[in-house]
C-alpha cells in the first residue's frame, strides 16, 4: 500500500527542521497522513495502520511542541 510507505518514509525522515516554516510544512503533512491513515483504517480496522497512526502522532505532537516554544 503506497499510504503506508509514505507514512513510513516520513517516519524515517531525518527531522532538521531549521526554519519555522519548514516545520509549518512537516506538521500539516504528517496530519494529512494521519488523516488518510485514519479514512482506511475506518474501512479495514488493521492494527497495523492503527500503530502507524500512534506514532505518526507522537512525531506530530514532537513538531508541534517545537513550534510552539518555550512559555
Amino acid at each position: 500500500m503506497e499510504l503506508l510507505e509514505r507514512a513510513t518514509e516520513f517516519e524515517n525522515r531525518k527531522f532538521s527542521f531549521k526554519t519555522t516554516s519548514d516545520r509549518i510544512l512537516a506538521s500539516r503533512e504528517v496530519k494529512a497522513l494521519i488523516l488518510e491513515l485514519n479514512e482506511v483504517y475506518k474501512l479495514e480496522k488493521d492494527p497495523n495502520i492503527m500503530d502507524h497512526m500512534k506514532r505518526l502522532t507522537v512525531v506530530k505532537q514532537k513538531i508541534e511542541k517545537r513550534l510552539k516554544g518555550r512559555p
